[in-house]
C-alpha cells in the first residue's frame, strides 16, 4: 500500500512537472496589440506647421523606430559589459542552515593501544571498546557562515570577457551609425519625390478638369461636323498618352509622402503639408583625390570598423584559451558559526588555499588555437573583400553623382525650352492663332516635364547623400542632445549640410 501510495505521489509530481504550449488569448492579443499602436508614436512633438527638409532629418533622427532599436540594443550591450566587469570581483557568500534528526547521530569508538606510551601491549586488546555510547551533535543544528573565495584563474578570463564585452558595445555603435546613415539618405530622396508628388496633385487635379472640358468640345464638334473626325481623334489619343505618362509618374512617386512618414515615425494616414524650398542643383565639388576618399571611407565606415571590432573579439578568445591552461588558484577565507553546543568553539575564522589544473586543456589547446587562426584568416579576407567593396562605391557614388547632376541638368533645360515655348503658345492662343486644345497639350507637356525635372532633383540629392554614406561620415555632428527639440535639431543639421555644400550656392530654377 505505502508503495501504491509512493508511485502515485511521484505520477502527480511528474505530471506538475510538464509543461505545454499555451497558445495567446483574444484579449491577450488584443491587449498588446493596442499597447503597440498607442506607444508606436507617442511623445512626439506634433507637426504644427509644413515640414521643411532639416525638420524631416531631424524627426528621422529623434524618432525613426530602426534607430531607436539599435539604441536599445547598445543599451544591452552596455548593460551586459556592466555585468562582465561584476564578474571579475571575488564572491562573498553567505550561508544559513538548519538541520534536524528524529533522534541523536550518537556512536563509540574502538581503542588502537591500550595506554598512550605502551607499546608492547598484547595484540588481543586492539579494537576493544574504549567509551560507551555518546554523541557530539544536537538532534537540531542551526549554522551560518559568510565566505569570502578569489579564483584568481576566474579573474583573468572575466577580464577578457569584459574586453569582449566592450567591443561588442562598440559594434552595436557602429550598426547604429549604419542605420542612422541609410535613414537620413532615404529621407533626402523620398522628401524631394514627396515635394514632387505634392505638387503633381494640385496641378493635375486643375488640368483635370480643363482636359474633361476639352474633351468634351471637341467630341461635339466632331458630332457636329466642324473638325474632322482625324483631327478629333488624334487630340484624344494626345490627352491619353499624356494622362497615362502623368499616372506613371503618379505612380512612381505617390507612395513618398507614405516612406516619408514611415522614416519620421508619423502615424500613416497623419495629413502634414511639405515646404517647397527652392530647387538649387548643389554646388558641391568633389575637391578630395579619389584615393583620398578611399582612405577616408576605410577609416570611417561602420562595416569597417565593425570588422575590426570582430578581430579584436576573436583575438581575445585566444587570449582566454591560453589562459586556461594555466594552473587555478583559488584563495578563501570565511567566518563560521554552528549552534552545537557540543562544540568547544562556536563561532571560528577558516581560511586556505586550493589549486587546480585542468591537463585535459593541454590537449584541446592546438584544436582551438587552430580555430581562432582560421576564424581570423576568415575576418582578414572578409576585412580585404569589404575594402575592395567600398572602393568600388566610392567610386560609383562619384560617377553616380556626377551623372545625376548631368541628367537634372539637361531636365531643366527641355523645362526651360517646354515652358518658353507655353509661353508663346498662350499669347498665340490670346488672338486665337493656335486653339486651345493645342494650349491644353503643351501645358500638360509642361506639367510632365515639370515632373521629370523634379524626379531628376530628387536623384541628385540621393546621390549626394550617398557620396558621404560612401565615405562613412555621419550625417549629423559627432554628438547631439538626443533631448533636443525638433527645431533645435534641425537648425544644427541644417548648418551642418550647408557647410558640407547643401543649397550653399548653385542655379536658381524658375518660380513655378
Amino acid at each position: 500500500m505505502k508503495r501504491l501510495a509512493l508511485i502515485v505521489v511521484f505520477s502527480l509530481a511528474l505530471a506538475g512537472c510538464t509543461v505545454t504550449p499555451e497558445p495567446a488569448s483574444l484579449d491577450e492579443i488584443n491587449d498588446y496589440a493596442a499597447d503597440k499602436l498607442q506607444r508606436v508614436s507617442m511623445n512626439q512633438e506634433p507637426i504644427t506647421g509644413p515640414v521643411s527638409l532639416y525638420e524631416a532629418m531631424a524627426r528621422a533622427l529623434k524618432y525613426n523606430l530602426d534607430k531607436q532599436v539599435e539604441l536599445k540594443e547598445r543599451a544591452v550591450k552596455l548593460k551586459r559589459l556592466d555585468l562582465a566587469s561584476y564578474k571579475m570581483l571575488p564572491d562573498l557568500v553567505s550561508n544559513s542552515g538548519y538541520a534536524g534528526r528524529s533522534n541523536y547521530s550518537g556512536g563509540t569508538s574502538r581503542s588502537l593501544v591500550s595506554g598512550k606510551n605502551d607499546w608492547f601491549q598484547n595484540k588481543q586488546d586492539l579494537g576493544a571498546p574504549s567509551l560507551r555510547d555518546s554523541t557530539s551533535s544536537e538532534r537540531n543544528l542551526f549554522s551560518n557562515d559568510i565566505t569570502f573565495t578569489w579564483h584568481i584563474l576566474d579573474f583573468g578570463l572575466s577580464y577578457v570577457r569584459a574586453k569582449q564585452s566592450a567591443n561588442e558595445v562598440l559594434i552595436a555603435q557602429e550598426i547604429k551609425r549604419k542605420v542612422v546613415n541609410s535613414t537620413i539618405e532615404a529621407v533626402r530622396t523620398v522628401y524631394w519625390r514627396a515635394v514632387s508628388s505634392q505638387i503633381l496633385l494640385k496641378k493635375l487635379h486643375w488640368l483635370e478638369g480643363k482636359v474633361a472640358r476639352a474633351l468634351k468640345d471637341t467630341r461635339a464638334l466632331y458630332k457636329l461636323r466642324k473638325t474632322s473626325p482625324i483631327t478629333a481623334l488624334t487630340f484624344e489619343r494626345e490627352m491619353i498618352s499624356i494622362k497615362r505618362e502623368i499616372r506613371n509618374l503618379q505612380g512612381e512617386l505617390k507612395n513618398a509622402k507614405f516612406q516619408l512618414a514611415a522614416l519620421m515615425n508619423v502615424p500613416p494616414g497623419t495629413r502634414f503639408t511639405l515646404q517647397q524650398p527652392r530647387r538649387l542643383l548643389s554646388d558641391l565639388k568633389l575637391k578630395i583625390p579619389v584615393r583620398k576618399m578611399i582612405d577616408i571611407a576605410l577609416r570611417n565606415r561602420p562595416e569597417m570598423l565593425q570588422l575590426l571590432y570582430r578581430e579584436r573579439i576573436n583575438q581575445s578568445e585566444a587570449d582566454a584559451a591560453l589562459l586556461e591552461l594555466l594552473p587555478g588558484l583559488q584563495l578563501y577565507a570565511g567566518a563560521n558559526f554552528d549552534s552545537n553546543d557540543f562544540l568547544y568553539n562556536n563561532h571560528w575564522m577558516s581560511w586556505g588555499a586550493k589549486a587546480s589544473w585542468n591537463l585535459m586543456r593541454l590537449f584541446q589547446y592546438p584544436a582551438k588555437k587552430s580555430v581562432f587562426k582560421a576564424q581570423g584568416e576568415l575576418l582578414d579576407e572578409r576585412a580585404l573583400s569589404l575594402a575592395m567593396a567600398i572602393m568600388l562605391e566610392v567610386h560609383v557614388s562619384r560617377a553616380r553623382y556626377y551623372h545625376a547632376r548631368r541628367e537634372y541638368q539637361t531636365a531643366a533645360n527641355y523645362l526651360d525650352v517646354q515652358r518658353k515655348l507655353l509661353k508663346q503658345i498662350r499669347i498665340e492662343a490670346q488672338v486665337d492663332r493656335v486653339s486651345k486644345q493645342t494650349l491644353l497639350r503643351e501645358e500638360m507637356n509642361t506639367l510632365v516635364a515639370t515632373v521629370k525635372r523634379d524626379i531628376a532633383y530628387a536623384s541628385v540629392q540621393n546621390s549626394y547623400a550617398s557620396i558621404f554614406v560612401s565615405l562613412g561620415l555621419d550625417p549629423h555632428w559627432s554628438s547631439y542632445d538626443e533631448n533636443a527639440s525638433v527645431s533645435q535639431l534641425a537648425a544644427r543639421l541644417k548648418q551642418l549640410w550647408i557647410e558640407r555644400g547643401d543649397n550653399k550656392s548653385g542655379i536658381r530654377l524658375a518660380n513655378r
